[in-house]
């Protein structure tokens, strides 16, 4: 045994020998290091020539699910928590702040259906007219990490509707919906109507679904809104608001959740908002500030 193990600790050192003439450093250092783990993670299991087939055929397969509305590799990378390890690096490395200042807003996962391209909407615009669900008044402001508001921030907003289901997921839909761009005002401030988002299940009909269905996990997410916060010269922050009291808060499928993003969502009698429209039914509110950090001179 111990002469098969030097045998394949040879063909590893072998491999990465073969990228000596790379010339892009970086490069070289991700795949040395993806060499490295991967035929480790070989030994490591004593895998066998018909589970590494099964592995090509499940990327595969993967692969065949994407389409232009559904990125499968995106849910592959989410459920196994990857996507979320990425974010919290990169956020780390763009707005790592001195001790005892006031963190930026943390970042979570993008997720696979973020649309590029939604409408700018005036602050108080209703992107939840005509979805299902209930009503919800969201409001907050947008500053820099020592408190000075932001003006003119964007605040790029979507999420699924009252059952879970986004517009990319509706079959023969190429119309957005519960999408829009929005920005503060002079105080920083925004507002805006949706819906009070609810759980919901990833897609389960893929490759990534019969994985989490043998892995033995639940496959749904807590209710959340998406939206990317930006402004001129400060680190943008993709993030999520999550509804406080949804299930599945401690056991999100792809690991998104944080405290600091889980917010009360408060239910209202029919009648004026906070921002003056009139309600003739239950609506909701939430209130939320996000704090961008100064962007790193490049």
């Amino acid at each position: 045994m111990a002469e098969a193990t030097h045998a394949t600790q040879s063909l590893t050192d072998e491999v990465i020998a073969r990228l000596e003439g790379c010339t892009d450093a970086r490069f070289k250092e991700v795949m040395t290091s993806l060499v490295r783990h991967v035929h480790d993670f070989v030994r490591s299991v004593d895998l066998t020539g018909d589970e590494w087939m099964q592995a090509i055929q499940f990327l595969t397969a993967t692969g065949k699910a994407c389409t232009d509305k559904r990125q499968e590799f995106i849910l592959l990378s989410d459920t196994l928590g990857v996507s979320m390890l990425v974010v919290a690096l990169a956020q780390a490395r763009a707005s790592e702040a001195p001790a005892g200042a006031t963190p930026a807003t943390e970042a979570t996962v993008q997720g696979p259906y973020y649309w590029a391209g939604a409408p700018e909407r005036p602050l108080g615009y209703d992107i939840g007219e005509g979805v299902p669900g209930e009503p919800a008044l969201y409001t907050g402001r947008v500053t820099d990490t020592d408190g000075c508001p932001l003006a003119g921030a964007v605040l790029d907003v979507w999420s699924g509707d009252g059952e879970g289901v986004y517009d990319m997921q509706m079959e023969g839909s190429g119309q957005m919906r519960a999408r829009g761009v929005f920005r503060t005002d002079a105080q920083g401030r925004f507002w805006l109507w949706s819906i009070r988002p609810s759980f919901y299940p990833i897609p389960m009909d893929g490759p990534v679904g019969r994985m989490i269905e043998r892995m033995g996990r639940d496959p749904n997410r807590p209710g959340h809104i998406h939206m990317i916060v930006s402004a001129e010269g400060h680190v943008p922050v993709t993030t999520h608001l999550f509804v406080a009291d949804s299930p599945y808060i401690e056991s999100d499928i792809v690991f998104g959740v944080r405290e600091s993003l889980i917010v009360p969502f408060e239910q209202h009698a029919p009648g004026t908002a906070a921002d003056g429209r009139a309600m003739s039914k239950p609506y909701w509110s939430a209130h939320y500030d996000f704090r961008l950090a100064p962007a790193k001179p490049a």
